[in-house]
């Protein structure tokens, strides 16, 4: 597999299998606890886990969420907001090497056939980081580097996925909110967090996660093709699909760097 192939997230109301583009995308994902969204991100994280051409970094307040995934990551970061910081600007660095990359061979972005591995940055639990530990200082700091490689990281593979389940504007601004081409809804508790998600008016026009039966855990609005929120409900992976997954995506992670260190030694 490959990030430029469609990943599968669920299906829409009418049965459909919905898939998504994430490479040149960023996704959004909102919803109270409960909702669906770590299920969503896992998803995510795991579509990427399997890609031959994908590095993972993942931050999780919680740590269990993604934590299953740790052996197929590059970084893996708990509840510590001093080692986040480090591991976004350390990907910032990255992105601007790739930048020049790109500027010195005269390109706009990357492609499928370069030689270049792409980045999927999964941060659940974002609130943790951006307005629960450390300083406000570093709060501010936190939520200014996330900013800015959700803004340039695009074009040279480097795709955010961020999730919370505190939908509200101090955690999502609207300067943050617009970076994402891709938002998930699940149920909100009013009208206005399911705007935080998904863009000021929906709610007005009757697209309101608000609305989600409470029960119907994995439904939401995905503000995604089309440009209008589409009803679908998430593919749902069981801890025991986590961990089947996880294992073997680190197990052919592995091999494929031994042969890389081999075909190195060779040369």
């Amino acid at each position: 597999m490959s990030i430029f192939d469609p990943l599968f997230i669920g299906i829409d109301e009418f049965g459909h299998a919905v898939n998504l583009s994430l490479i040149y995308r960023n996704i959004l994902i909102g919803g109270e606890p409960g909702a669906g969204k770590s299920s969503l991100l896992n998803t995510v994280v795991g579509h990427a886990a399997l890609c031959y051409d994908t590095d993972l970094v993942l931050i999780d307040g919680k740590q269990v969420e993604l934590g299953l995934w740790r052996d197929c990551a590059d970084v893996f970061v708990g509840p510590n907001l001093d080692h986040a910081i480090d591991t976004l600007e350390r990907l910032q660095a990255v992105m601007d090497n790739r930048y020049t990359f790109l500027l010195d061979h005269r390109r706009q972005k990357i492609e499928k056939a370069d030689d270049i591995r792409c980045i999927l940055l999964a941060i659940d639990e974002l609130a943790y980081f951006s307005a629960t530990v450390g300083t406000e200082t570093e709060q501010k700091y936190f939520s200014a580097l996330n900013r800015d490689i959700a803004a340039r990281g695009r074009a040279v593979g480097i795709i955010d996925a961020s999730a919370t389940q505190r939908p509200s504007s101090d955690i999502i601004p609207t300067s943050l909110r617009f970076l994402f081409g891709w938002r998930w809804a699940g149920r909100c508790v009013d009208d206005s967090s399911s705007d935080v998600v998904l863009g000021h008016g929906w709610a007005a026009k009757n697209f309101s996660a608000a609305r989600i039966d409470p029960n119907n855990r994995g439904e939401g609005l995905l503000l995604a093709h089309g440009g209008v929120p589409m009803s679908m409900k998430g593919a749902h992976m069981s801890n025991t699909d986590i961990i089947r997954v996880a294992d073997y995506a680190a197990c052919i992670r592995r091999g494929r760097a031994e042969l890389v260190a081999e075909m190195r030694a060779a040369a």
